[in-house]
């Protein structure tokens, strides 16, 4: 599997809630099973009681990225070290897909976790994959959208560390804002200097 792959576990979690919005998505067992995506085997572990757990663990995960975000390194990889020693995996090479036709397997790097209950699986998964994105790319590549109030996560992976949405829709909104406002400032700015000079010629 990609390393974006496992990152992407992380995000996924963290973008059920969206606090500004007072919006929570993980409301239910079938919400948690969701995140899993494809690995259904994983997914059928979940239980009511993970979506408590899945929530604390989207809490920290959310701290992360708030830290990242807020140029708090440090305490960035100190949140996340906390959760790689509780939610530990262990690396193991598979070969499940074939490289050619004498079926030789296409062996790769896989994080094998071993859980306790479904919420432990995916933490270890999803904090391994935040790490090794933030050790590849940096800290400042974990980002939280500018586009208020959205606050959604994303990884950025652009070449030149440009990234500021969550996706192209919060971009186009914060493109649309910020023209309107420097419009009306244009706007206000024209009708006080309007305003001035007719004032400076009934004085004269």
């Amino acid at each position: 599997m990609e390393l974006a792959y496992y990152s992407d576990y992380a995000v996924r979690l963290v973008n059920t809630e969206e606090p500004a919005r007072n919006k929570d998505s993980l409301t239910s067992v079938d919400a948690v099973r969701e995140l899993f995506g494809g690995n259904k085997s994983a997914a059928r572990r979940a239980t009511d009681a993970d979506v408590t757990r899945f929530r604390s663990v989207r809490a920290r995960l959310r701290a992360v990225f708030e830290a990242a975000d807020g140029g708090e390194e440090v305490q960035a990889v100190d949140l996340l070290n906390s959760l790689l020693l509780e939610f530990p995996v262990s690396p193991q090479v598979s070969g499940h897909e074939h490289r050619d036709e004498d079926d030789r397997p296409l062996w790769h790097m896989h994080l094998a976790d071993h859980p306790s209950n479904a919420t432990a699986g995916y933490a270890a998964i999803a904090s391994m994959g935040l790490a090794f994105h933030l050790t590849e790319y940096g800290v400042d590549r974990l980002g939280l959208c500018q586009a208020a109030p959205c606050r959604n996560a994303y990884l950025d992976t652009s070449t030149n560390r440009s990234r500021r949405y969550c996706s192209d829709r919060c971009a186009t909104r914060a493109n649309v804002a910020a023209y309107r406002a420097r419009k009306r400032l244009e706007t206000e700015r024209s009708e006080s200097t309007g305003l001035t000079d007719e004032t400076s010629q009934d004085t004269k």
